[in-house]
């Protein structure tokens, strides 16, 4: 048998394993059942009684306003002053008219897969993202700390064809895991959209930018589990690949923010990973400068700095190769006792 299914059967028996992917898969269906009972399908008896709710309110509203009008009417009569109370000419140039109360504020929220889907693919990555950096991490970590490793290598020692085996049968998981799980969430939220919503507009188009925001959300989990295999991998347990994270999430989020502010950086935020998640997701993502305008007498249009997805990609991409290559470069030259 050779060494990448044996891994791959290795990181599939782990309980570890199979207690998170339980939880996501029980997360995700809980996240699809919440929403599936927020929205509700406009259907023309919906709008019906919207347009009746706005209609009855209008009505309310013009009643209020008459009564008004004559209880100011009766307070002039008994001498009191009454513009603080009801406003010059006893509010007659306030009438409501039937555009204050537009029928669509009364609908209920309905689902629109075309505008919103999009989102929920930056939460199912988000979502399996976690899940890829804690089996990544734990898979090469226990091993390290628990001596398997030491023993493999004794029984196969090729130290950096061991590793690469086990982060392919890692990534080779998490890409099924992805690809199975976000055909189901495609397919829940379509159904939603269907059945309580709505699917008007959805083109090929439509679908080829979903698979495109697809395979965007599977290289981040792939990256994101290569990182956190490569960090345990370097520090030889699970905690350094969450020390690490933990840190860098301090650091880039809440760290570096301060910093620039306090040193008046401009578009600091280019700095924090955080920008470049959601350029990844969003195409792009513009940064305000608004100290620009300081100081500026009249109207002032603040710079922006436009941050695409290619620089997300440059970003991630390179910072997960050189974590994976010292990975594979200490593996080579350091003791594994």
């Amino acid at each position: 048998m050779s060494l990448y299914v044996t891994e791959l059967r290795r990181l599939a028996k782990r309980r570890l394993t199979r207690v998170m992917l339980v939880l996501l898969v029980l997360g995700l269906a809980g996240i699809v059942t919440a929403f599936g009972f927020s929205s509700h399908k406009l259907s023309p008896a919906v709008i019906a009684e919207a347009q009746a709710e706005s209609d009855a309110n209008f009505r309310q509203a013009v009643r209020d306003w008459e009564r008004s009008i004559a209880d100011c009417e009766a307070a002039k009569a008994r001498g009191e002053q009454t513009e603080d109370r009801y406003g010059p000419n006893c509010g007659r140039d306030w009438q409501p008219t039937p555009d204050m109360f537009d029928p669509k504020w009364n609908l209920p929220y309905q689902f629109d897969f075309r505008a919103e889907f999009e989102i929920f693919i930056a939460v199912f990555a988000g979502a399996v993202a976690l899940f890829a950096f804690l089996i990544g991490a734990s898979f090469v970590g226990a091993e390290w700390s628990s001596g398997g490793m030491m023993n493999l290598l004794l029984w196969r020692p090729k130290r950096l064809a061991v590793l690469g085996t086990k982060l392919a049968a890692v990534s080779t998981m998490l890409t099924v895991v992805t690809v199975v799980l976000g055909a189901l969430w495609t397919l829940a939220f379509w159904l939603i959209g269907t059945y309580r919503g709505t699917t008007a507009k959805v083109t090929s188009g439509v679908w080829q930018s979903t698979g495109i925001s697809g395979l965007r959300a599977l290289a981040l989990i792939l990256a994101v589990g290569g990182v956190a295999f490569a960090l345990a991998s370097l520090g030889r347990h699970t905690s350094m690949a969450l020390g690490v994270a933990v840190g860098l999430g301090v650091i880039s989020e809440i760290g570096i923010r301060i910093a620039t502010s306090i040193a008046g950086v401009r578009f600091g935020d280019r700095w924090v990973l955080s920008t470049y998640a959601l350029a990844w997701f969003q195409k792009q993502w513009t940064l305000i400068d608004y100290r620009s305008c300081e100081f500026v007498q009249g109207e002032c249009t603040p710079k922006e700095m436009l941050v695409t997805w290619q620089d997300s990609a440059l970003v991630f991409g390179l910072g997960t190769a050189v974590v994976v290559a010292a990975a594979f470069w200490l593996m080579r030259r350091r003791d594994i006792t």
